[in-house]
């Protein structure tokens, strides 16, 4: 299920100013960027399971980021944990992308992919929810494929 008509809506005006000549948007959608270490994910639950005496559990996720996939870019976008789009956070030439390690995660429910940026050493975890995950492979498709 792609983004709502509002908020995609919302997304397009937020990234018109910012379109080149000749640049066209060709995917929007939500999804967790980055990635949670599992020390980082333990110090959380334990730190709420003791401040709630165990009566409540925490977890940790990616950061939500709007993305908006144009001919020429990659852009992201704050997710204001899902409202209106927020700040642009990260701009990258979509010729200078690749995408790779792509595949169905945590029991089918989410679309992981790892995006790899020319001359960077680390890459870019995202991974889309359930309610995006149709957007996942159409996402991947727009670049080469890492080796």
């Amino acid at each position: 299920m792609a983004l709502n008509a509002r908020r995609a809506r919302q997304l397009r005006e937020a990234v018109a100013p910012l379109l080149l000549a000749d640049e066209h948007v060709e995917l929007t959608s939500l999804a967790g960027v980055g990635s949670v270490s599992i020390g980082r994910q333990a110090l959380a639950a334990a730190a709420v399971g003791i401040l709630s005496a165990g009566t409540v559990m925490a977890t940790v996720a990616p950061q939500p980021l709007y993305i908006v996939l144009t001919n020429q870019r990659v852009l992201f976008f704050d997710g204001n944990r899902g409202k209106k789009p927020g700040r642009l956070v990260l701009n990258l030439p979509r010729a200078y992308v690749t995408a790779g390690g792509s595949k169905k995660a945590f029991f089918g429910l989410h679309y992981v992919t790892h995006l790899s940026v020319a001359g960077q050493e680390q890459g870019l975890k995202v991974s889309f929810p359930v309610q995006h995950l149709g957007d996942g492979p159409r996402f991947v498709a727009a670049f080469p494929v890492t080796r």
